[in-house]
């Protein structure tokens, strides 16, 4: 089971693959469609990404959920316990 601080910095790669934005950009507070501007396409590519990185599964019903990079963490945080 990953950390929080790992989840974090798991996601800030898979970010940086796909949209190009430097890791230390991706933080907890940062939403990911206004502050980061990911699209609906970027986004799900990521969630893919972070499914496989940390074997969870995230439904597409609570995608629309996580609006901040926290609200992922937490969440694949919480599918890992």
């Amino acid at each position: 089971m990953a950390s929080e601080q790992e989840i974090l910095s798991g996601l800030a790669e898979i970010v940086n693959e796909e949209t190009g934005l430097p890791t230390d950009s991706v933080q907890a507070d940062k939403s990911f469609t206004d502050d980061l501007d990911i699209d609906s396409l970027s986004m799900m590519t990521i969630v893919v990404n972070a499914e496989e990185k940390f074997s969870v599964r995230i439904p597409d019903e609570d995608v629309k959920n996580l609006r901040t990079v926290g609200d992922a963490v937490a969440y694949i945080s919480q599918a890992q316990g």
